[in-house]
């Protein structure tokens, strides 16, 4: 499954609920596993983001809807990246030289 790397910043109103953030946590996790969203890490950090996860969807689309169900909440705001391991790299560079 593609994989993705998805950087958050607390809105304001996600900020201001900071002691609710575990339970959103447990939520979204739950949600994720609904859409068929393998979310592979999740952690709150110190600097230009306020939280960085990374997980794995059948497709762009569910990535996407995913990323839509947790920003529609208002707590955050997103920047999700598509990611590609080694294997997928070593395609890409193949398919690039022709």
């Amino acid at each position: 499954m593609p994989t993705y790397i998805t950087l958050l910043n607390w809105t304001d109103q996600g900020v201001r609920a900071f002691r609710d953030t575990p339970k959103r946590y447990e939520a979204f996790r739950v949600a994720m596993d609904k859409l068929g969203v393998k979310l592979l890490d999740f952690h709150w950090t110190v600097g230009q983001y306020d939280i960085i996860y990374t997980f794995e969807a059948p497709d762009d689309e569910t990535a996407t809807a995913a990323s839509l169900q947790l920003s529609g909440l208002g707590n955050v705001r997103s920047t999700t990246l598509r990611a590609f391991d080694r294997e997928e790299m070593d395609g890409i560079i193949a398919k690039a030289a022709g």
